[in-house]
This record gives structure tokens, C-alpha cells and sequence, in this order.
């Protein structure tokens, strides 16, 4: 794959090249107002769109009349910052497609109940960022329209299935972005791009409809940042509007940690698949740093049994299945199965020869779950990688290669992700490394229910370490 330049829209406007904590604060100090903001996002937004998409629909007009009525004293931070909401979560007033041309998108009437608690931040959504069909795959590469590619390097993708949003917030169109999380669905593009991805604990924001009718919840909603700072922010602010009694409160992180840790080393992947020398160099390299920090670092194998390499892709391929089967239901009459790209079809037919698998699956995933969470009682983290290999370059993960083939390529790819996912534990992506082709590498790290106070204390501690770039020194240089 030649490698082709960086495509990014940062340049001296209303923006800059400001996360949201500094861009909140230029509002209120009158540096800048609502408007303008507004006005470069949307310009930034139609600059990109000339040669990568990103989103599948926007209402500029709308959010531009939103920003000449707001005001610099409007209570919550992030009033009137620009911002793009998944396409996947049903938000007043937009079309949910849900990333696939089996779905006839409607006009929504009312918000979905997370989609509400986001709105309540205060943010202005341009529109819904780009995903693979209903977030089931690696890359978002749609098989019915372009694919979205990677800022960094357009001829790789851009992670997925929160990659339309991930590639907004790196080339600038945005500070942050929506994402949802239920495999890996923040943190892999999170890795990809550059940015910082946390999914949160398992209900610590309230639970999308979707989420709800899951056997087993994997989905956590969140965002993707340029900054720990951002991540922070965002994260204490949503507990404002609702907060989970069975979590503890977050609390506003705005520092290193003081606290030394015992951090485990995880560098086997869930499907003995080996990790490539770019991810373990940048692995070692950031367990050097938590060592020079004072926190002890000691390696483990991989928490989990075998069976989880078998039983977490049978419960991929049941939501394949149940949204093939139930489709005209859930996403109504004008929902066309023949439609479906290849990796849905191959998944429900990959279900439907196993599926009475299905109950000693869900009982062994539970109990993996447990397994996987007593880690905890002897370590306080578990840094890992986010991905067994360098950010794919466009096709190799594509719905239109064959199944069989696709599907070894995704178990080899995405290794480490899903275990947060299935104990609902917190996880986060920093960008600590990068591929011998330039483009950013991630590196996770993990911990118990409720602790992403300890993500983000290390994740300030690694980001003042060692400051990563964005491509915004591209253009300020």
C-alpha cells in the first residue's frame, strides 16, 4: 500500500487547534464566540468531505441557528462546542441508518435514552458520524458507499466501529466526538487515529435501547478526544445528569495519580494469535515508563480460558443473526435483508450451524467474566495492547472479502478488546507508539468495575511522559 499524506483541517480559525476544556474556556472569556466555533467546524467539516467522508448526514443550518442564539454564560462546559453523534444512537431530529443499505432511515422523533443524557451536556451535533453496518466489523468500510479512511494515512482505515468519529476528531473537524464500545468499538479506533478512548463501566452512563436487549451487555456509550483532559471532563460532567448507585461517582480527574500501582502485563492475545513487534516494542516501551513512574509491573498470561476464543465470536455472529432475522422489527417495514453486506450474512449463517451452542456460550462467557475481573483482586491495571497488528490498510478487512477469510483476519486483528467488553469493566486507548508506516499505535489499559479514576490518573501520568502528537503540528509547525 503506497503511502499517501496526512489529511487534516486544523488551520488559525475559531477552532485552532483547541481540545474542549480550552475551547469552553476561550468562549467564556469572550477570546471567541459560539458562532464562529460553529461556523469553522461546519467549514472544516465540508473541507474534509472533498476527499474522505466521515458522516452520513449533518444539519449545519440548524446548528448554526443553535449557535447564534447561544451564549458565553450558558452553565454547562461544553455549550455550544461542535460535535457528531454516532450514526447507530437515535437522535431527534436526524436519520439513523445504522451504517447499512438494509436500513431506510427515518427522521427520528425523539431522542434515545443515552442520546437524551448527551444532548444534556450541552453540545451542538453537526450530524452522525460514519460506521460499518451496524458496528460489526473492524474498519469502516460500508459495502454500499466509500470507505471512511484514516487522517494519518488515507490509504488505511480508520478503525471502526466508531470510525467516522475517530477520523473527525483527528483531522480537526471536532475536539470530540460520540462513539459506542461493544468490542472494541472506541478503543481500536481510538488506536488507529490517535486519540484517546475510554469505554466506561458497564451502565455507567444510562444504557442505549439496543444495549438493553442484549443476553449479555457488551455496549458502553462514550467518546474519543485528542486529550486525557477532554476524556475526563466529559466523563464527570455525564454523571451530573445521572449517576448509577451501584458505581461509585467518578470524580473530576484533572492529574497524575499520586498513587504507585501494580499493573499487570498482557501481551498474549485471546486467540493465541501472536502480536506483531511494532505493538510489543510500543508495549514495552510505555511498561518502561510505568516502571520509571514507581508502579510495579509484572506479567501474566491471558486471564481467560480458550473457550472465549470460540464463544465471544458466537455471540458476534448471534447479533448478526438476530438482526437479520428480526430486522423489519427493530429497524421497521422498509428494512431489506438482501441487502446486508457480506460480513452480516456470513456471521448469521456462521450462527445459524452453531446455535445451539448458544446457552453453554452465554454460561461460559459469565463465568469468564468473573474470571477475567478477579485479576483485579491482585492487580490494580492490565496494560495490553488495543490490537494485535498495525492499523489495517483499506480492503484487507473489507465486507466484500470472503468470510472465511475475513473472519480469521478479524480474530488475528482484534485480540484484547472484547474481554472489557464482556466483564463490563472499563478500559482505555492512548496513543503511545506508532507503525513503521507512520501511523498511530495504540496501547490499553484495563481495570476493575468503577476504577476509571486509575485509567485516567495513569493515562494523565503517560500523557505528561511522553506528549503525543497530533496532526495539528502538521499545519502550526
Amino acid at each position: 500500500m503506497p503511502d499517501q499524506h496526512p489529511v487534516h483541517t486544523f488551520s488559525d480559525d475559531a477552532l485552532g487547534d483547541s481540545d474542549c476544556v480550552e475551547l469552553a474556556m476561550r468562549i467564556r472569556k469572550r477570546d471567541v464566540h459560539p458562532r464562529e466555533v460553529i461556523a469553522a467546524s461546519i467549514q472544516r467539516a465540508e473541507q474534509l468531505s472533498l476527499t474522505m467522508p466521515t458522516y452520513r448526514s449533518e444539519n449545519f443550518d440548524q446548528a448554526m441557528q443553535r449557535a447564534e442564539s447561544a451564549s458565553p454564560e450558558d452553565n454547562a462546559l461544553f455549550s455550544g462546542l461542535p460535535t457528531f453523534i454516532k450514526d447507530n444512537l437515535p437522535t431527534q431530529a436526524f436519520a439513523t441508518g445504522f451504517g447499512s443499505a438494509a436500513v431506510t432511515p427515518g427522521i427520528e422523533k425523539r431522542h434515545d435514552p443515552y442520546a437524551r443524557q448527551f444532548s444534556e451536556l450541552g453540545f451542538n451535533v453537526l450530524g452522525k458520524s460514519s460506521l460499518p453496518e451496524f458496528g460489526f466489523n473492524a474498519t469502516t468500510e460500508p459495502a454500499h458507499e466509500e470507505a471512511t479512511r484514516n487522517p494519518w494515512n488515507p490509504g488505511f482505515s480508520a478503525g471502526a466501529s466508531s470510525g467516522g468519529a475517530a477520523a473527525l476528531v483527528a483531522s480537526g473537524v471536532v475536539p470530540i466526538a460520540h462513539g459506542n464500545d461493544g468490542g472494541g468499538s472506541i478503543r481500536i479506533p481510538a488506536a488507529c487515529c490517535g486519540l484517546v478512548g475510554l469505554k466506561p463501566s458497564r451502565g455507567r452512563h444510562i444504557n442505549s435501547l439496543a444495549a438493553r436487549a442484549l443476553p449479555i451487555n457488551l455496549v458502553s456509550e462514550g467518546v474519543l478526544t485528542r486529550s486525557v483532559r477532554d476524556t475526563a471532563y466529559f466523563h464527570y460532567l455525564a454523571e451530573t445528569h445521572y449517576q448509577n448507585p451501584k458505581l461509585p461517582r467518578l470524580p473530576l480527574i484533572v492529574s497524575p495519580g499520586k498513587r504507585q500501582l501494580k499493573i499487570a502485563l498482557l501481551t498474549q492475545s485471546v486467540t493465541g494469535q501472536p502480536t506483531d513487534a511494532p505493538n510489543l516494542k510500543t508495549l514495552e516501551h510505555t511498561a518502561h515508563l510505568l516502571a520509571d513512574m514507581g508502579h510495579t509491573i509484572e506479567p501474566i498470561e491471558m486471564p481467560v480460558s480458550k473457550h472465549f476464543a470460540q464463544d465471544f465470536p458466537l455471540y458476534w455472529a448471534m447479533m448478526a443473526f438476530m438482526v437479520t432475522h428480526t430486522g423489519r422489527l427493530a429497524f421497521g417495514g422498509g428494512f431489506d435483508k438482501e441487502r446486508l453486506d457480506g460480513l452480516s450474512k456470513g456471521l448469521s449463517q456462521f450462527y445459524r450451524k452453531k446455535m445451539l451452542r448458544t446457552p453453554m456460550a452465554l454460561y461460559r462467557l459469565r463465568r469468564e467474566a468473573r474470571q477475567y475481573l478477579s485479576t483485579f483482586e491482585h492487580f490494580d491495571l492490565i496494560l495490553s495492547p488495543v490490537l494485535s497488528r498495525c492499523t489495517a490498510p483499506l480492503e484487507y478487512l473489507s465486507p466484500e472479502v470472503p468470510f472465511d477469510l475475513l473472519f480469521e483476519r478479524l480474530r488475528a486483528y482484534v485480540g484484547f478488546t472484547p474481554l472489557a467488553n464482556v466483564a463490563g469493566s472499563p478500559a482505555i486507548s492512548l496513543p503511545m507508539g506508532f507503525c513503521p508506516d507512520g501511523l498511530p499505535l495504540g496501547i490499553q489499559l484495563s481495570a476493575n468495575l468503577g476504577r476509571e479514576d486509575l485509567l485516567l490518573e495513569t493515562a494523565y501520568a503517560l500523557e505528561e511522559a511522553k506528549p503525543w502528537p497530533t496532526l495539528a503540528s502538521h499545519n502550526f509547525n
